[in-house]
């Protein structure tokens, strides 16, 4: 089998020229000169560097300088940039600059040569990094093991992918106008008539229309208030109606539920499995933990996980990433899986870059303004969890409000829907009177109203309203679920 091509092998194969299209280049500049509007066809993507030839490279970029001056990018202004002796092409550059002029390209064409010397100068790139590849995996430094490497060039990769991008800028009113009606017709089609997805949770859905493409939703809660929990069944709830349609193009598209990605900070993959067979078998974690089941159980539970192992639920356990890294893998797993939703679990735990290490409060804005970059990016709700600060503790209604939110100004001015976690049974719980009183029958009849209840209380969103969300909540299963009784929640205001 033949391996790699070392660095220093002269053989033909390491001798190719870099793919170029050298008379794409001289027309697509000829063009700019000639008509210098031509410049804005290409300019939002084509820089530069993403020419092959050096001095088309500077033609270039001083026709850009001119032209974004208000000024004329002409033979004449230009050959003012180049010495008097400077030659390109066995000619004066005052003279290749004329000739690039006489061989102009059509101004209808410039921006399909603009594209194909961008996409030349990819695969310039891409050459470039798999060059790189080989020569330090050959070279095996020590200071960089194997990981490193990949960890590297998947980096510059992503990079590499991200600066691909030709399809941003502004878009049309009417363009926006066509979006907006496609996507009631798909609300209206869609069971529910959800212009979202659907959380699988008829109540919270019916207050947020689902959860919606592009949203950063923060879910908040003090700890054992069930944030994770209801995080974890949603994600099930949409993974499990997951259905797609193959395109013409080959690609498949999501017309009901979701491919999810969950980002498990503080649980190991496996304690995530154990709560959401907990939930669907209703075997509570604990005894599934112990072993502590019958042959029935055992049975349930290995139909339920034969039924789970066909979800597109995907978990990453690594604890401690960097805003940088969920962004690179939430990325990647759109790329190779697709992605309709995803799970952060939870802020505090992610960290920022190196620069803002040190001050947790701008570390807090860099993590909450990236999650909302990537939720606009990928076109996807994102779902990230929070903790509440102890001052919910401290009052007698410990209901919490948005200034609960720990490092709170970032996250609540980031995010699109603000949700907090409450269940009234837990506090009331730790506040038992003594048997046989007066208050104990009071404590009882009130924690009789609140058992096995949850509320899901939406303090902030921007694009609906805010309103009190009840449902139903079987700790032993870590499950929640919608309330039997039509008064489901409060008047939304």
């Amino acid at each position: 089998m033949k391996g790699p091509v070392p660095a220093n092998d002269t053989s033909a194969a390491s001798m190719r020229v870099a793919p170029h299209n050298a008379e794409a280049e001289r027309q697509l500049l000829g063009a700019i000169i000639v008509n210098n509007e031509t410049y804005y066809r290409v300019s939002d993507f084509l820089e530069p560097e993403h020419f092959f030839i050096a001095p088309h490279r500077e033609i270039y970029e001083k026709a850009g300088q001119l032209i974004r001056a208000g000024k004329v990018a002409s033979p004449i202004t230009l050959k003012t940039f180049f010495p008097q002796d400077a030659r390109i092409a066995d000619m004066s550059a005052a003279q290749y600059i004329l000739r690039l002029a006489a061989d102009a390209a059509s101004v209808i064409n410039a921006e399909d040569y603009g594209r194909a010397i961008y996409d030349l100068a990819i695969r310039r790139t891409l050459i470039r990094i798999g060059e790189d590849m080989v020569n330090i995996a050959f070279d095996a430094p020590i200071d960089m093991p194997p990981v490193a490497q990949i960890d590297d060039a998947e980096r510059r990769l992503f990079e590499l992918a991200e600066k691909g991008r030709t399809d941003t800028g502004f878009v049309s009113f009417g363009d926006a106008l066509t979006a907006t009606i496609e996507m009631a017709a798909a609300a209206y089609q869609r069971e529910g008539a959800l212009s979202g997805i659907a959380s699988g949770l008829r109540d919270l859905d019916g207050l947020m229309g689902g959860l919606q493409p592009s949203d950063l939703i923060v879910l908040a809660g003090r700890p054992a208030m069930g944030k994770t929990s209801l995080a974890t069944n949603i994600a099930y709830n949409v993974a499990e109606a997951y259905m797609a349609e193959e395109q013409p193009d080959g690609t498949m598209k999501t017309v009901n539920g979701g491919v999810v990605g969950f980002f498990s900070l503080e649980m190991s993959a496996e304690q995530l499995a154990t709560r959401i067979i907990s939930e669907q078998t209703e075997i509570s974690s604990s005894k599934i933990r112990r072993g502590d089941i019958s042959e029935h159980d055992f049975e349930k539970l290995a139909a339920a996980a034969q039924t789970m192992q066909l979800v597109p639920l995907h978990v990453d356990q690594t604890g401690g990433i960097s805003i940088a890294q969920l962004v690179a893998r939430a990325r990647r797993l759109k790329r190779q899986r697709g992605l309709d939703l995803l799970i952060v679990d939870y802020i505090q735990l992610l960290t920022g870059s190196q620069k803002n290490s040190g001050n947790r409060v701008q570390e807090i804005t860099e993590i909450t303004t990236g999650l909302k970059a990537l939720a606009k990016e990928l076109n996807v709700p994102i779902i990230a969890l929070s903790q509440l600060s102890r001052q919910v503790e401290s009052r007698d209604d410990k209901r919490p409000i948005l200034s609960d939110l720990r490092e709170s100004g970032s996250i609540e001015q980031d995010a699109d829907v603000v949700m907090f976690v409450f269940r009234e049974e837990y506090y009331l719980g730790k506040t038992m009177p003594e048997e046989g009183t007066e208050d104990y029958v009071k404590w009882e009849e009130k924690l009789d109203r609140v058992r096995n209840r949850a509320e899901v209380i939406i303090a902030k969103q921007r694009h609906g309203p805010t309103g009190t969300v009840n449902l139903h909540f079987q700790g032993e299963f870590t499950r929640f679920s919608d309330l039997a009784d039509p008064d489901r929640f409060p008047e939304p205001h």
